[in-house]
């Protein structure tokens, strides 16, 4: 690749230099049209990375009537939670990767009360951020509606609770229990409990409802079951009353791998040997899974290109509103390692 141009100032032209391709093509990827083969795309991204160049943020607002930022927002939960779970970090260097080589700025915001709710709202209307990249936990979450009603630029990271003209990326999260529990049934574990999500999300109502089917699947019934909460704390009180009413169980599927962390942490505790007489498998494949000892089979979800593929869809949006809704579903894949 050519080297970075002299200048002080690097130039859409200098980019096009070096990315072997039409200024005017450079002009579409930077200011996110959606029309660019993902070729020449990705041809622009390395050139833009390799000079430096960083796009003249107020000539572009004056062209295209946008500000060159987009909100991340997370919604009903409290920055203590959003902080200590590695699933969150994920999604903000998901995002991240696929708006700064365009340019684009990411604001992050924390929604957890009506007054913050019309607070987005009304910063979207009045154009302060183009669009907003929307992470909801809550079934009951009104945010997702609001945002469908009120036709700002918006992409939910997870399908939502009810039929809403909104565009999302979700994983296929049956599918992902599948492969836990059929990898459980192939080690041989016959009593087979869980530490499900909170039931108040679609998450862990998902992965409970696909748990109960799998194992009907196989000729089982559970050997337990008790809701966490997502959390490493809830993840081993979890356990604890599994252990009180289930003390026959031989394998567990963890909602979350940050929960599974506290539900070895109280395998150990309890002289409970990991894999020999408790299988444990969690979901996500986050930095938790590593952190657990032994390390954590999981699920793996691709929550960086989950993320990335939420901003693509945000920015087509923003770049031609006519683009009808999209939705796209991520596969999981299961992650063998030591506890099962």
């Amino acid at each position: 690749m050519p080297k970075k141009p002299a200048a002080d100032v690097v130039t859409l032209v200098d980019v096009a230099k070096v990315a072997g391709v039409s200024r005017a093509t450079v002009s579409r990827v930077v200011n996110g049209n959606a029309s660019v083969a993902p070729s020449l795309r990705e041809a622009v991204e390395r050139a833009v990375a390799a000079t430096g160049y960083t796009p003249n943020l107020a000539a572009r607002s004056l062209v295209t009537r946008t500000t060159g930022s987009i909100a991340l927002a997370v919604s009903d939960m409290s920055a203590g939670q959003i902080f200590a779970d590695p699933f969150f970090g994920r999604v903000v260097s998901g995002v991240t990767q696929a708006v700064r080589p365009r340019g684009v700025q990411l604001v992050l915001t924390i929604v957890d009360d009506e007054p913050s709710r019309r607070q987005l709202i009304n910063f979207l209307r009045q154009g302060h951020v183009d669009g907003v990249v929307l992470v909801s936990t809550h079934s009951d979450d009104p945010l997702p509606a609001a945002l469908a009603e009120a036709k700002v630029p918006a992409v939910l990271f997870a399908r939502p609770s009810e039929p809403l003209p909104i565009s999302f990326v979700e994983l296929d999260q049956r599918a992902g229990v599948f492969l836990a529990v059929d990898h459980l049934v192939g080690l041989g574990r016959r009593r087979i409990a869980t530490a499900s999500g909170p039931l108040d999300t679609p998450a862990g109502r998902e992965r409970l409802a696909a748990f109960r089917e799998r194992l009907a699947h196989h000729g089982l019934t559970e050997a337990g079951c008790v809701e966490g909460d997502f959390t490493q704390a809830g993840g081993a009180a979890a356990m604890r009353e599994l252990l009180a009413t289930a003390p026959d169980t031989d394998a567990v599927f963890v909602a979350s791998d940050l929960m599974a962390l506290g539900a070895v942490a109280v395998l150990h505790r309890s002289g409970i040997a990991i894999p020999d007489r408790v299988a444990v498998v969690g979901f996500d494949d986050s930095s938790a899974a590593l952190s657990c000892d032994p390390p954590l089979t999981t699920v793996r979800q691709a929550v960086e290109s989950m993320a990335a593929q939420t901003a693509e869809l945000l920015l087509e949006q923003i770049a031609a509103p006519e683009v009808t809704l999209q939705s796209r579903v991520f596969q999981p894949t299961l992650v063998v390692r030591e506890s099962a």
